[in-house]
């Protein structure tokens, strides 16, 4: 296949969940090539009750995260159902970790920036510790769902990114 063939491609910077090669791997249907990079003017939030943070603008933060390079469109749409209403892709600037260089690529950013769930901040090593077991098993379920939704929303697909309850100390 010629790239003339090949619908353009995109590159989409993650933050989350979404660095973990076991994760995006379910939900692209393959790995892609990952380069680390930073996004300045956001902060990286928790989210009250979710296994996975947002990001919101922030003058003064800094967020380490990966490129996922090389996208099709329809790898991009599993991102776009996998995030649902609750973000908004748009495009920002990055710059590449390894060589300094500026690049435009797209993100997903909390869409209510107001909002009371978004507190502190996120630790990828945390998550992968404590909740990357259940994530993974939620990003299959997910396209399971997606390749065979028998009457299920996506709100039956959401409750499994849900954090569990606190249990009492």
């Amino acid at each position: 296949m010629t790239s003339s063939d090949q619908s353009p491609s995109h590159n989409v910077f993650v933050y989350g969940s979404f660095q973990e090669p076991a994760v995006v791997g379910f939900i692209l249907e393959c790995t892609p090539i990952i380069v680390s990079a930073q996004l300045h003017g956001y902060h990286l939030y928790r989210l009250k009750g979710r296994l996975h943070p947002c990001i919101s603008p922030c003058e003064s933060g800094v967020i380490n995260g990966k490129i996922l390079t090389g996208l099709t469109d329809a790898q991009l749409e599993n991102l776009d159902m996998i995030e649902g209403t609750d973000y908004v892709r748009k495009t920002v600037q990055v710059v590449l970790t390894d060589t300094c260089e500026n690049v435009n690529v797209e993100t997903y950013v909390w869409a209510n920036k107001d909002d009371p769930d978004m507190y502190g901040g996120w630790d990828f090593q945390e998550w992968k510790r404590l909740h990357m077991e259940k994530f993974v098993e939620a990003s299959k379920k997910f396209m399971e769902w997606k390749k065979n939704p028998d009457g299920r929303s996506r709100e039956e697909f959401e409750k499994f990114v849900l954090a569990d309850p606190p249990t009492p100390a």
